[in-house]
């Protein structure tokens, strides 16, 4: 696997003990980099921090993706050594609405020069949602190594971490994906028989609690892209901003564990977390089922689908009707 053709930029504003680790770091590559990686070992859990990534984005056994949403935010800057994935482009379907397929994620996966052992690094903008959607897509195709970091573009760049707008080549590799988890995907037939009783699966609703009660249909300046307001019957509302402290890192297991229990969600059943699109309820995803290891599907189509379904149960405790004048 070769390296990306970039060199690391130390920011002025770093610590001492930053630019000495930096400094460390390039020692090791000089001498072939194998202290530098048994000194800085790739963490067992399903996130990185940001002090770790920047100690080792030159490691041939990681492989940095950028997943953001917002246009040209790759291209102007990005973590060193990063490739792009785009939400729309790379891991959705460009025709019908579904994820990317099997032979486009191989595809996507071979020319970032990922292979089955490289650990993968994700992270993107607004609050890590579509990274956590690419974790997701990610673990559906069975991929092992991914982690997220912690914080995402947020916390790197409120901590001067280096930035550069270099594109890194890499040698192709052959990924293929030997196989895929059904399992982690929720579809409609799943979350309605989870709204009329007929199944054990918990609904948590991560949308704010205007979206939630039907007050309004998106959040303000998004798109309204559903005919029905509320929420799905039987579905707890956890607002996924709640999972985070202030900086965006995700809160203590412990935490976590607490604040769902508050609404009946501890494990004992299997999750469905749904949103608007699927891209933030991914991130309710991964808190619960990477870092608490309960069993979570993702229902991506989400309000969008359910509130656009025919005859299916809805409650709306605001009462809001669509095109009302």
């Amino acid at each position: 696997m070769s390296q990306p053709q970039h060199t690391t930029t130390i920011h002025p504003t770093q610590s001492l003990g930053r630019r000495l680790g930096a400094w460390v770091l390039g020692a090791g590559m000089a001498l072939g980099g194998a202290a530098v990686w048994a000194a800085t070992p790739i963490p067992a859990g399903p996130l990185v921090s940001t002090e770790w990534l920047a100690q080792n984005m030159d490691n041939t056994q990681v492989r940095i993706v950028e997943v953001s949403v917002n246009p040209g935010l790759y291209e102007r800057s990005h973590v060193p050594g990063a490739v792009n994935f785009s939400w729309h482009q790379d891991l959705n379907d460009k025709v019908r609405r579904d994820i990317v397929g099997k032979e486009a994620f191989e595809a996507l996966l071979s020319k970032a020069g990922i292979a089955q052992d490289t650990t993968v690094v994700l992270y993107g903008d607004t609050n890590n949602w579509f990274a956590a959607w690419g974790a997701w897509v990610f673990d559906i195709y069975g991929v092992k190594n991914v982690k997220l970091l912690d914080g995402g573009r947020k916390k790197w760049e409120a901590e001067n971490q280096p930035l550069n707008n270099r594109v890194p080549e890499f040698t192709a590799t052959n990924y293929k994906v030997t196989q895929i988890n059904t399992q982690l995907r929720a579809r409609l037939t799943d979350t309605l028989a989870a709204a009329e009783g007929k199944s054990n699966a918990k609904l948590v609703d991560i949308r704010s609690a205007d979206e939630y009660s039907g007050k309004i249909f998106a959040p303000a300046g998004v798109p309204e892209l559903s005919i029905r307001a509320g929420h799905i019957p039987g579905a707890a509302n956890v607002p996924w901003g709640q999972a985070v402290k202030e900086d965006g890192t995700f809160k203590s297991a412990e935490d976590l564990k607490k604040l769902y229990a508050n609404v009946g969600i501890d494990g004992s059943k299997p999750v469905i977390t749904y949103c608007r699109i699927g891209e933030r309820s991914s991130h309710t995803w991964f808190a619960l089922s990477k870092i608490l290891g309960y069993s979570v599907k993702n229902y991506d189509g989400s309000w969008t689908e359910y509130g656009n379904a025919v005859g299916v149960p809805i409650n709306n405790p605001a009462g809001t009707v669509w095109a009302a004048k």
